[in-house]
């Protein structure tokens, strides 16, 4: 068992250059939804407007879960086009809750740069569609198969349509916020599909949704009914707290885990109790605590340091 417990200054990391060989991406703000308003009227936008990012293609695909095509976007960058015969790891970035379009610039820039400068593989960055409070999971009245949707369709469309290193060792599942959440819910529920979790700012995070730090009483109510049918039994049979207790041996297995969290972050204290949890089931992972970064996923990452970009590595 092994278990790295970081404590790193943030830090800020200036746009650079593009790469030919990669694809330029262009810089946004630092922000992958989480707005403080609730907004049930958006709740089932299934195919969302396509964001204008250079080397991002929005696409859609149908759902036989739901009836209809779904929407994502993908970042291709220029090696896939220039290397015909290659094939490359995915990473499946989840956003957090009010809908991930505003994070898909940023993001990609994060990437981007990173391949640039051989930090980590060059892979493809798919940024599916969780609607905005989705919560990537299967609602418990049938009404958004969110992981459905994803697990069982959208990642072998991406392996049909894409040459991808189509085996857990070439995926990873990442995200922030509801989006950590959610990767820590695929990762742990499906360790034959992922080599890699990663986990930022992850909420909620917690046995039982009694309360939420970063949410009113009226809105955690109002997840609590649309998504776990006001059943705290459903939502904690789908919590990664009962998933990695379920799943620990095969976790163990050579699974790469990462907890991330910001000090000043309101779930800061429910992602350490994970830790926590993590550490009990002796399930390998790293963790780290961010100084002085609030609910923010870039100064999150940037603040992880040097550090963030082992994990990327993959193994075909």
């Amino acid at each position: 068992m092994w278990v790295v417990v970081g404590l790193m200054a943030a830090c800020s990391t200036a746009p650079q250059e593009g790469d030919p060989d990669v694809g330029e991406a262009d810089v946004g703000e630092n922000q992958v939804g989480e707005p403080d308003a609730f907004e049930p009227e958006d709740e089932h936008e299934w195919v969302t407007e396509a964001v204008d990012v250079p080397r991002v293609e929005h696409r859609t695909f149908f759902s036989e879960a739901i009836g209809q095509e779904v929407s994502y976007h993908v970042f291709v960058p220029m090696p896939y086009e220039n290397l015909p015969d290659e094939r490359f790891p995915v990473v499946y970035w989840l956003h957090g809750s009010g809908g991930g379009l505003p994070g898909i610039a940023p993001v990609t820039q994060h990437f981007a740069q990173a391949m640039q400068a051989g930090d980590i593989p060059v892979m493809l960055v798919v940024f599916p569609n969780g609607l905005p409070h989705g919560m990537w999971v299967n609602w418990k009245d049938g009404s958004v198969p969110m992981e459905t949707i994803v697990i069982d369709e959208l990642v072998p469309h991406i392996d049909q349509t894409f040459r991808t290193i189509a085996d857990r060792e070439g995926r990873i599942v990442e995200g922030f916020s509801m989006g950590g959440y959610g990767a820590a819910r695929f990762g742990f529920k499906f360790p034959e599909l992922f080599g890699a979790v990663s986990m930022l700012g992850a909420g909620p995070l917690q046995p039982e949704l009694t309360t939420h730090p970063r949410v009113d009483e009226e809105r955690r109510d109002q997840v609590m009914s649309d998504t776990y049918g006001d059943d705290m039994d459903y939502f904690r049979e789908v919590s990664p707290w009962v998933l990695a207790e379920e799943n620990a041996d095969a976790l163990k297995e050579g699974t790469r885990i990462r907890l991330a969290i910001g000090e000043l972050d309101g779930t800061y204290e429910f992602n350490e109790a994970f830790h926590g949890r993590l550490t009990d089931l002796e399930i390998p992972h790293e963790y780290f605590v961010v100084p002085e970064v609030g609910h923010a996923p870039l100064p999150l990452m940037e603040g992880v340091g040097d550090a963030l970009w082992g994990f990327y590595d993959v193994e075909e």
